[in-house]
């Protein structure tokens, strides 16, 4: 490998950094045009599951204003991830070994699918219903009307867990390709694993068991979808591969 002084480095990572923002603003831009009614669409899960004639109403002054611009500059940084990963990839690529390119490669391109899946799967499938569970278990005479703010944070912070959580093949594979661990050990460990999951659904989610058990259950079985792949994957070696 050529060693590149620390400015080139440098300026390699902030040309990176420029395009990522570049990436982010081209898709902000037209996302913000129809804020408004991207706002309404996405909002849909909670209005369909608010009472008649129940709404959501902005306790902030600049709420109307701020919460769909938030909302579009979050869309435009997930669905800018290809890219951004990408822009990674390239920064981190040159310092690679060969074997360690063949494997970031398609993990690379499973940990952007994975994200995105669990994304979705917590704003069309969990996400209506939680809403539906803690509206009906409103207490009698009490008007549900959520703020858009709070609405935008909760339901943002959501999605993010999901989509983390849902890297756990990846991180299994990773593991055992770096020789930290066995699939032997990992499948020995199960239980604790399982115990762990739940852990991290009480930790990323509301608390209550029914949004835990949305999000530990399909992380328990992304565990072994990731340890049963990882019984093909030989750890890297260690010695001085050639890079290319």
């Amino acid at each position: 490998m050529n060693s590149m002084p620390l400015t080139r480095h440098l300026l390699e990572l902030r040309q990176r950094l420029l395009r990522s923002v570049v990436a982010v603003l081209l898709i902000f831009i037209p996302l913000f045009m129809f804020a408004g009614d991207i706002y309404t669409l996405l909002a849909q899960p909670l209005m369909q599951a608010l009472p008649e004639g129940g709404s959501m109403i902005a306790t902030d002054v600049t709420g109307p204003f701020l919460v769909p611009f938030k909302l579009a500059l979050y869309l435009s940084m997930l669905l800018a991830m290809p890219f951004l990963l990408h822009q990674c990839w390239s920064f981190v690529s040159p310092g690679l070994y060969r074997r360690e390119k063949r494997f970031a490669r398609p993990l690379l391109f499973a940990s952007v699918l994975l994200f995105y899946f669990g994304a979705v799967f917590a704003w069309f499938v969990v996400m209506p219903l939680l809403f539906a569970f803690f509206i009906s278990v409103a207490p009698q005479g009490v008007a549900v009307m959520t703020d858009i703010g709070a609405w935008l944070g909760f339901t943002m912070t959501f999605v993010m867990a999901f989509g983390m959580a849902f890297e756990l093949p990846v991180a299994v594979v990773l593991l055992v390709a770096s020789g930290i661990v066995t699939p032997t050990v990992l499948a020995g460990g199960r239980a604790y694993v399982v115990v762990g999951c739940f852990v991290a659904g009480m930790l990323l989610t509301p608390p209550d068991i029914i949004s835990q058990s949305l999000l530990a259950i399909p992380m328990w079985v992304l565990f072994e979808v990731g340890l049963l792949c990882s019984r093909w994957v030989e750890p890297m070696a260690d010695d001085s591969e050639a890079l290319s």
